[in-house]
This record gives structure tokens, sequence and C-alpha cells, in this order.
């Protein structure tokens, strides 16, 4: 016998461990399983999804191509501005609290703290805070902003964080002993290190807030997501599969071009 064989043979045995594991995923489907309810799916039900299907094959040409202000590209348009302008905004923003929450940075105190308020801000989902900024600011876009800005603050802060506190000491530990300043440190020391992972974490938000921009509009907060709660509502099944496909080829287009830049950001 082999010593590769008799180290199989040795290697620890994990068929309970497995078997356990495995009945209990098995429990837990079963459990969610017993929630659904394929009863209450009748006739009318079905024909609805059958006119939800007719109206995307058949779509509402007319309102995909033109250019007022109810059509898609427009309402396309307002949400893509929604979604860039938010992620600027909550991006610039992330970056002083990145910096307090790093513990190689400030002391571990200030870093807690701060982590504490972004997991708060994480943890509220956006269409509340769109209902929020809705009664602060109105319904419209500006409350889209403020949204898409408040969100993005707590994800880019935290994957912020974790690059700055990955960064490489032994740079910055160089500059100190030729003699440069704080500036150049930042400038050359740390700005250099940081830049394409922001900006590669950035370009990811911003492709995330895209699709949340169009859920916003379901809670006035500009986009195209009110347009299409309305025609859903009023059962205009064509308007919704022209809404429905520009918004799937936009959001396409945003995934295509994001995956290139942060490829190109990453790789070099």
């Amino acid at each position: 016998m082999t010593n590769l064989e008799k180290q199989l043979l040795a290697a620890p045995r994990n068929h309970r461990y497995y078997l356990t594991a495995a009945v209990l995923v098995f429990l837990l489907f079963l459990w969610s399983f017993s929630s659904l309810h394929l009863s209450e799916i009748n006739s009318s039900g079905l024909k609805i999804a059958s006119n939800i299907v007719k109206g995307i094959v058949n779509p509402d040409l007319e309102l995909l191509f033109n250019m007022s202000k109810q059509s898609v590209p427009y309402l396309l348009l307002q949400t893509l501005a929604i979604a860039f302008l938010g992620t600027v905004v909550g991006a610039v923003l992330s970056i002083p609290f990145a910096f307090l929450a790093a513990s190689n940075i400030v002391p571990k105190p200030i870093a807690w703290v701060t982590r504490l308020l972004l997991i708060m801000i994480r943890t509220i989902p956006a269409l509340v805070y769109g209902l929020m900024f809705i009664r602060v600011s109105g319904p419209g876009p500006f409350a889209g902003v403020l949204t898409i800005s408040l969100t993005s603050i707590g994800m880019l802060s935290k994957l912020y964080v974790d690059a700055i506190e990955e960064l490489d000491k032994k740079v910055l530990e160089s500059m100190t002993s030729i003699g440069c300043s704080t500036f150049e440190k930042i400038r050359f020391g740390i700005i250099p290190q940081l830049m394409a992972i922001f900006l590669s974490v950035t370009i990811y938000r911003f492709d995330m807030n895209m699709r949340e921009a169009s859920i916003l509009g379901l809670v006035a907060a500009g986009g195209i997501g009110a347009p299409l709660i309305f025609a859903m509502n009023s059962y205009k099944w064509n308007q919704v599969g022209s809404i429905l496909i520009g918004l799937v080829v936009l959001i396409l287009l945003i995934e295509w071009i994001s995956t290139k830049l942060r490829s190109k950001l990453v790789n070099g």
C-alpha cells in the first residue's frame, strides 16, 4: 500500500456531518415550501400571466420609440440620471466615512462607532428611505437621488474600508524614511493604491443603483417605476411590455460596460 493510499484511508470520515447537513437542508426546504399555496392559482391568474406574456411579445411601439416626457426613452434617461448622480454623491460621501471606520487609520473606538452607523444605514431598505425622503422633499427625482446616495454610502463605505485596511504600509514607511510630507504620502502612496479599487467598487454600485432607481418609482421617487406600476394596475400589458423591454436593454448595456471598465481597472 502506497503512502497516498494510507493517507486517504487515514483521512477523517465526515459522512455523519454531510448526512446531518443534508437532512437539515431538506427539512428547511420542506418548511419553506409549506408556505406556498398553489391552490390559490386560478384561471384568472393564469389568464393575467398569459396577458403579461402577450404584452411583452407585442409591446406598445409608440411608447417605446417616441421622445415625449411619458415615453420609455425619457423615463429611462431620468432613471439613469438618478442612479448616476446618486452613485457619485454616495461615493464622495463614503470616502470620509471609510477612513473614519478604518481601524488602521483612526483609534478603534472611533472606527467601531462609525462602523455601527454604517451598519444602521445598510439595515434600512431603499424603499423605506424613499418613503422618508418623499415626505421631506416631495415626490420626484430629487427624493430618488437622496435615497440612492444614502443607500450607496452604506455599501461603498464598507468596501472602501476593506481596501484601506489592506494598504501596503511598507510604501508609506519608505516614503516617511526619505522625508515625504503627509500630503505627498497621501498623493503618491495612498491614492494610487486605492484609486483603482474605489473606482471599480463605485462602478459596481452604479450597476446596482440602476436597478434600485427603477424600483424607487413605485414610491413616487422618480424614474420608470411609477409608469410601470400604473400600467400594471390598469392592465395595459402592452405598455408594461414596452417598459420592461427598455429597462432590460438598458440594464444589460450598463452591465456590459461596467464589467469592461471594472476588468480594466482591476487588471490594469
